[in-house]
């Protein structure tokens, strides 16, 4: 039984960019689906698809690299955890590496992105951070 699905797909993420791999398949769920949105929105992947499969539809995400083979994502780590939730306003994120990454906050709104959040006036769970 897995009991922290986000960090699940985190991994794969990370273990597919270790390794190079053009695309990851991780079970697909809401708050997935709006990770990988966000990842799509600010660069970090080119695109994803829900795949229909038995018992749980996947999500195939297709993996961003740069011209010459370098990693888009070198980074990506969970913040909150199931044992340790950790919530955030919106006047108290703080960019990461300066703006250079992001950090995805699960809001009311749905899940975005901390620039998002902060535009948008709202705080929520913190999810994970990734440059």
């Amino acid at each position: 039984m897995m009991t922290d699905p986000i960090a699940d797909m985190l991994t794969r993420i990370r273990n597919a960019v270790r390794i190079e791999r053009q695309e990851v398949d991780v079970p697909a769920s809401k708050v997935k689906r709006g990770v990988a949105e966000v990842l799509k929105r600010e660069g970090y992947i080119w695109d994803f698809e829900e795949i229909e499969a038995k018992p749980v539809n996947q999500l195939r995400l297709l993996l961003k690299y740069g011209p010459n083979g370098e990693r888009v994502i070198r980074t990506i780590r969970r913040v909150s955890k199931p044992g340790r939730r950790v919530y955030s306003r919106a006047d108290r994120l703080k960019p990461v590496l300066n703006g250079l990454g992001i950090s995805i906050i699960s809001t009311s709104r749905g899940v975005i992105s901390d620039r998002e959040a902060r535009n948008q006036n709202v705080g929520g769970e913190v999810l994970c951070e990734l440059w």
